[in-house]
């Protein structure tokens, strides 16, 4: 039997990105610049690894401070009253050697939903100091609305001004967890 390992996020070379339409004409890009995780697997297959994920919404970025102090107001976010968003998954399925399918439940703004997201298999490689580390890219779309964030405006033709779906995508690369020993 494999030995259990815990794989923590290298936030230094992850990213966690957002897309949403504006004026249905666009697409506007955010990150979050605070966030953590890890999987738990059964030695070094990644087939049925549980994940939990916690994103700092403070650290919503859009490249515009104004837009983010709106973001994380009561229209959005509301950030003071819920400071993150998490996800833990209920399943990690392999698909084919390089996508995995990942089911879990995502709690922003007090709500909690269940998600389906994707996740590709980048690989593995050592770091030249002795770690492999292993990259993924998650992928899914999420309606803000099902998560309390309805706030929205109409544009000068009378349509929406934001769109309801938010597109994720997060590059992440884990290293395992090596407990130090006493």
């Amino acid at each position: 039997m494999a030995s259990s390992k815990t794989w923590v996020i290298d936030p230094t070379h992850s990213e966690v990105l957002f897309k949403i339409k504006h004026l249905v004409i666009s697409t506007v890009t955010g990150s979050f610049n605070k966030f953590s995780g890890e999987a738990k697997t059964d030695g070094d297959d990644f087939s049925g690894a549980k994940v939990n994920f916690t994103i700092d919404v403070s650290s919503i970025d859009t490249n515009q401070p104004q837009r983010d102090g709106h973001l994380q107001s009561g229209d959005f976010f509301e950030a003071e009253t819920y400071p993150e968003i998490s996800f833990e998954s209920i399943s990690f399925s392999k698909v084919d050697d390089e996508n995995y399918a990942m089911a879990g439940n995502l709690t922003m703004k007090g709500v909690t939903k269940p998600v389906a997201l994707n996740v590709e298999y980048g690989g593995s490689a050592g770091d030249g100091h002795g770690n492999i580390k292993h990259g993924f890219e998650v992928t899914g779309v999420v309606n803000r609305m099902e998560f309390g964030m309805t706030w929205n405006k109409l544009t000068d033709t009378g349509g929406l001004g934001l769109g309801e779906n938010i597109k994720l995508i997060a590059n992440i690369q884990v290293a395992e967890l090596v407990e130090e020993t006493a």
